[in-house]
């Protein structure tokens, strides 16, 4: 997952960081503690991640507010993301949600940001009509065949022309 990050990534959201497995690995990439933010639901886990990543932005929220809690978090005053990484469950949520946590996540990223998604199968938890509606494409990166059940990574990014869009905006 975190072989998908852009290079010279340096500024990174985190949505659902469970116990911090992926949390652990962007701080050993050198994703620096005060420019990595990480919002988790579960507020059991929240307190967990608090007192494991001190240094580390690590705020109990809904993903689908995300703008609102790097807003008010501070996040975005020093500029965009270069980076969401989401172990959320997409593939189980209903539609409506996984728009709401997509758009969530780019509305905090650069032009040419990107969503790193851990999900479990095959295939991309997006459905393709929903990648049109939003502008966003999507390929795999990696795969975990030893994992069961097996895990892939999708990298999701704007098209060319939403990139655009978003640089003007």
């Amino acid at each position: 997952m975190i072989s998908e990050l852009p290079q010279r990534a340096s500024r990174v959201v985190e949505l659902g960081a469970g116990t911090g497995v992926f949390t652990h690995a962007l701080l050993d990439a050198g994703i620096p503690p005060d420019k990595l933010l990480v919002v988790e639901l579960n507020a059991e886990l929240h307190a967990y991640l608090h007192e494991q990543f001190p240094l580390v932005r690590v705020v109990n929220g809904n993903a689908t507010e995300l703008k609102d809690i790097a807003t008010r978090d501070g996040f975005l005053t020093t500029g965009l993301a270069d980076a969401v990484v989401s172990g959320l469950g997409l593939l189980s949520l209903p539609r409506a949600l996984q728009k709401s946590i997509v758009e969530a996540a780019f509305s905090v990223l650069k032009p040419e940001g990107c969503l790193i998604q851990f999900t479990y199968g095959p295939k991309s938890p997006l459905p393709p009509d929903l990648l049109a509606e939003l502008g966003l494409s999507a390929r795999r990166g990696g795969f975990a065949w030893r994992n069961v059940p097996p895990a892939s990574v999708f990298v999701f990014t704007r098209v060319r022309s939403e990139q655009l869009r978003a640089v003007r905006s």
